[in-house]
């Protein structure tokens, strides 16, 4: 980044103390103005405060009363702050929500773990100030489970979570399907 630039800030929106801190420091130490947020609240009135260029957001958020998805606060977050990029960030990741936080207005969306270079290369692509255009993030194929996996996450979405459904669709029987959704994520 140059050093007579202005400074871009940056948002982190995510309920882990330890990887919200790790990763802002990380950020700062960068050369960006680096906030955090931990809960919904919070998140929605940094943003108000701060106008951040860039929101690192968590889909996976545990606030008060429960676990809530991240993709119902890109749409309030791309209100509040119109001009900011977003980036989704999972432990989970699938084709399903990757479209849909995409259709809900957010700019990339990465598995973690994710290094600080991968998340600003993410962000290069409609921040050009950033000057990281040079990395991409890394694009790996899939292998067959995790295709499967996704496939089976983009059917199960499609059907409103309904397993029968799902099941009816992917031509598969239920109890192999719920054996299926049972397991952790195939990693790519």
């Amino acid at each position: 980044m140059n050093a007579g630039a202005m400074t871009l800030s940056i948002l982190v929106i995510d309920d882990d103390p330890l990887f919200n801190d790790v990763l802002c420091r990380a950020l700062l130490r960068r050369g960006y103005a680096a906030s955090g947020a931990r809960t919904i609240a919070e998140a929605l009135a940094l943003a108000e405060q701060m106008q951040p260029q860039m929101i690192v957001l968590d889909l996976n958020l545990a606030d008060v009363g429960g676990s809530m998805s991240g993709l119902t606060l890109v749409a309030p977050l791309k209100r509040t702050c119109p001009e900011s990029s977003i980036v989704v960030l999972t432990g989970y990741a699938s084709i399903a929500t990757a479209v849909e936080a995409i259709k809900l207005g957010a700019t990339h969306y990465l598995a973690k773990p994710v290094d600080v270079d991968t998340l600003l290369a993410a962000f290069s692509a409609t921040l050009p100030e950033i000057g990281h255009a040079g990395n991409s993030p890394p694009s790996a194929p899939l292998s067959v489970q995790r295709m499967e996996w996704e496939h089976i996450q983009r059917i199960l979405l499609e059907h409103n979570g309904n397993i029968s459904a799902t099941a009816r669709a992917l031509n598969m029987h239920r109890r192999t399907l719920q054996r299926k959704l049972g397991k952790r994520p195939v990693k790519s």
